[in-house]
Formats: C-alpha cells, sequence, structure tokens
C-alpha cells in the first residue's frame, strides 16, 4: 500500500490513532488469510493448498481455486518483494495446463460435475500476492500473453488486511460478438439498435480504466478486475440486461430501468440488474457502471 495511511477514529479523545502497517511474520500467515475467505477476497472459490505437482515438476502450488466465470487460478505468495514469485507461477501455469483432466477431477470432488464440465480453459488465470512488487515485475507481467494480477497485502493492526491490485494483464480476450446487419425490416431494424447498444455498453465498461479484462462465457460476458464488477448477457427481444456488483440498497431503483436482483437466479454475478433500451440508457448508467467498477 505505498503512500496508503490508515487511521482509526479514537473515541476516548475524540481524536485519530494511526494503525501502522506491516507484513507478515511468515509467508504462511498471509496464505491462510487468503485460502480462509478467498471468494470474499478474490472472487475465487478455494480448491486446495500446497498442491503437489507430482515427482517430475516436483513442486507445490500455493493455492488452487475456480473463479467467478469457471477460469482455474492459482495463487502464489511471497511474505515481502521475490522477483521469483512471477517466474514460479508461470512454472505452474503450465503444468496446470498440461494436468487439465487432474484439475477437472479435483474441481468435481470440490465443486461437483456440472461446475468440472463448464471449467473455461481459455483463460487461465495467476494471481500474485506479495508484500511488494519491483518495476521489472510490472513490466514482465506485461510482455507475457497470460492473464495475470499482482497484488500487494498489507496488514493494518491485529485485524485488518489490505489488498491493492499493482498490475493486472489480461492475455487473450475475446473480441465482442457483433450481430451481423442484414435487410431493412421491423425486426432487423430492432437487432441493429440492439448491436449498436451491446458494442456502446462494451466500450463503456472496457473504458472505465486500466486493466478491466472481458471474458467471454457461453450465457454472459463479464467484465473484471481482479473479481467481476459488470456481466452483460445476450439481448433480449427490445433490452440488454447488464448485472452489477453495485449494492442495491445503495441505488434508488427506477421501475424499467434498475431492479434489485438479490436471490433471485440469473446468468453472470451482480444483484443490481439494468436493463438498457436505448444509447441514451448507456449514458444513463454510466455512473452505476463507474460504481461497480470503483468497488471490485
Amino acid at each position: 500500500m505505498s503512500g496508503l495511511k490508515l487511521f482509526r477514529t479514537d473515541t476516548t479523545n475524540s481524536g485519530m490513532t494511526e494503525v501502522t502497517p506491516r507484513l507478515a511474520e511468515v509467508e504462511a500467515e498471509v496464505q491462510g488469510l487468503v485460502e480462509a475467505h478467498m471468494e470474499t477476497l478474490l472472487g475465487v472459490r478455494f480448491l486446495a493448498s500446497e498442491y503437489g505437482t507430482g515427482p517430475v515438476h516436483v513442486g507445490r502450488i500455493d493455492s488452487l481455486g475456480l473463479d467467478e466465470n469457471g477460469s482455474p487460478v492459482i495463487v502464489e505468495y511471497k511474505r515481502g518483494t521475490d522477483a521469483g514469485v512471477i517466474h514460479q507461477g508461470l512454472f505452474y501455469l503450465s503444468w496446470l495446463m498440461d494436468h487439465r483432466a487432474e484439475f477437472e477431477h479435483l474441481v468435481r470432488d470440490r465443486l461437483g460435475g456440472t461446475v468440472a464440465a463448464q471449467v473455461l480453459w481459455s483463460r487461465p488465470r495467476l494471481i500474485c500476492i506479495a508484500g511488494d512488487f519491483t518495476r521489472y515485475d510490472i513490466h514482465a507481467v506485461r510482455e507475457h500473453q497470460r492473464s495475470i494480477d499482482l497484488v500487494r497485502y498489507r496488514l493494518f493492526g491485529s485485524d485488518l488486511l489490505g489488498l491493492e491490485t499493482v498490475a493486472s494483464v489480461s492475455g487473450r480476450a475475446p473480441a465482442a460478438r457483433r450481430v451481423h446487419r442484414q435487410t431493412p425490416g421491423a425486426g432487423h431494424r430492432q437487432s441493429a439498435v440492439l448491436a449498436d447498444l451491446a458494442e456502446a455498453v462494451d466500450e463503456a465498461l472496457l473504458g472505465l480504466g486500466d486493466g478491466v479484462s472481458r471474458v467471454q462465457r457461453k450465457h454472459y460476458r463479464a467484465y473484471q478486475l481482479l473479481q467481476n464488477f459488470a456481466c452483460v448477457c445476450p439481448p433480449q427481444k427490445t433490452k440488454l440486461l447488464v448485472y452489477l456488483k453495485t449494492d442495491p440498497k445503495e441505488v434508488d431503483l427506477v421501475p424499467g430501468f434498475t431492479r434489485d436482483v438479490t436471490g433471485l437466479g440469473h446468468h453472470g454475478t451482480g444483484d443490481l440488474e439494468v436493463q438498457l433500451r436505448a444509447l441514451k440508457d448507456v449514458e444513463r448508467a454510466h455512473g452505476l457502471f463507474r460504481a461497480s467498477y470503483a468497488a471490485a
């Protein structure tokens, strides 16, 4: 947390007390915290700790998981700064791609056959969590054609953990699928409107900031930083549905535009549904897009 200062309100004298940041005493302290709360912290379902790679590769992957889009995830930890963490993680990522059946068997054991059958092998991810990274580390990840996140951690006091994404590279991201334009007609004109709408949403979400990646799944397209912050479903007859991780309770809901879908089943992730019918709706929703992005 370069330059970040954290203060706690001191109720005894109406002042503020600085909470001093620190590194973990040992690497296992960070690993234990993240593994115990991996879905909350990283948007990744925990699968295994210290996973052995067998007698040929002779190694142990710190953490294995599956993110909310079904992508396999390797998490490697370092207490402080260690230039080897990226290379080590990439070595394990290559091992993972050569042992897909083994990983899917692990997913099946932990999360069930349906989840195992939907593993997204086009975008395996590496998340490196360390006390700090050098500029050479940041440059190195940008040279790789893999999805890599560098995350800096700090412990504050005895009960606070801070995570900061230092660099995020999305690897190979599929292009947004365009709807084929056809000859004029009522149905074709509506298809053209929805195609323009989908392109405008794609541009708006990708343009929110550096490091936004796009993940195409069968039933939705996700936009993520470390975690998803928006999911766009294929166009319906007259509208496009976008799901955001903004808390619906913090939004003034407008019938026909925004809806609280907490507890309701839908494709993608997020509890706030935004319904878009025209290009002007994209501009209207931009503040909601940005709020969800900022919270990711």
